[in-house]
Order: C-alpha cells, then sequence, then structure tokens
C-alpha cells in the first residue's frame, strides 16, 4: 500500500527502532528486491535470508541489530529482525513477534516477523501477515506471545540485574 494510504497503526511500523535500522539497508534492497511488489517481494526477502544467513545457535547475543546479523551473515532468532528492517527499508510495514511454535530446533523461545501488506478481503486496508526467514515455524500452528517494534519491546525476558538463567525444557506441540 502506499505509505498515505496505510491505516495509523500501521505507520509506526515504517520506522527505524533500536535493533532495526531499515535506512541502512534502503540501499541494498533496493538492488536484489527493487522491481517486486507486496507479497512477491516480501517471500523473495524471506527466501533470501534463508539462504543468506546461517541460523546457528548460541552465535548471538541480546546485542546484535538487524546490520549486524546482515554483516555476520549469521545468527539466532535475529533473522526476523533482517526481516523487518528489509520490509521496511521497502516501505512495508513490519513488526517483530516472539512466539513458540511446533518444529522449531533447538525447541524454545521463537521469533518471527509480520508484514503489512494490501489485502483484497478487508475493505479499504490491508492485513498482518507472520513470516519466518528460518522457515522453521508454520504461521497456523505458531503461538504469538507478544509483538512490538522488535526484541527491546517483546523479549522473552528483561532483567535489571545480574541474572542467572538455570536449566529449562521447553515442549511445543500441535493442538488436535
Amino acid at each position: 500500500m502506499d505509505p498515505h494510504a496505510l491505516p495509523g497503526e500501521a505507520v509506526q511500523y515504517l520506522f527505524d527502532s533500536r535493533y532495526c535500522q531499515a535506512d541502512r539497508m534502503q540501499s541494498f534492497v533496493e538492488s536484489p528486491f527493487g522491481e517486486l511488489q507486496g507479497g512477491a517481494k516480501i517471500a523473495e526477502m524471506c527466501r533470501w535470508i534463508g539462504e543468506e544467513i546461517a541460523y546457528e545457535p548460541g552465535s548471538s547475543n541480546a546485542h546484535p541489530t538487524a546490520t549486524d546479523t546482515f554483516v555476520q551473515r549469521r545468527g539466532i532468532c535475529r533473522a526476523p529482525h533482517v526481516m523487518v528492517a528489509f520490509a521496511r527499508a521497502a516501505t512495508i510495514p513490519a513488526r517483530y513477534v516472539s512466539c513458540y511454535a511446533p518444529g522449531v530446533s533447538p525447541q524454545d523461545f521463537h521469533a518471527v516477523a509480520e508484514v503489512f501488506l494490501a489485502d483484497p478481503a478487508v475493505p479499504g486496508g490491508g492485513a498482518c501477515y507472520m513470516v519466518d526467514p528460518t522457515g522453521m515455524a508454520d504461521p497456523a500452528q505458531t503461538a504469538k506471545i507478544g509483538v512490538g517494534r522488535d526484541a527491546a519491546d517483546v523479549s522473552f525476558m528483561t532483567v535489571f540485574t545480574y541474572t542467572m538463567f538455570g536449566p529449562h525444557e521447553v515442549s511445543v506441540n500441535p493442538v488436535g
């Protein structure tokens, strides 16, 4: 959708945030994705991220930005930050989603992106669509925990002092 036609609640997801500096991605995004529109552009961005950024458990901590992950070409649940930054750089509202999903390996807290696209079924508007550049989370089976501009808004844990995270086990199974 043209930015002036976006619903007000979607506009905030066009702007840079702490971990998703879309302004740094604009020149790159224009090259491989510039000719595409809407869902086709998002699908190609997801494909690119899935092929070019290695999903390596233990390869990052809470500090990497989308730019860091893009440069290092590896990360864990920071790949959605790259997706969010790419979409915003292409003037497509995008937000970060913390979630649990069957199929995520290793099974634990996960993150995906949601993008706002025009939808002919929604009069005068559009809808948010979940995308997982890792390809591990099926949107139909994903349990959202929270949505925000990036992980700073919906981190799985926020602490204000020294903290030790003890052993834990996560199990996510489909219902039905």
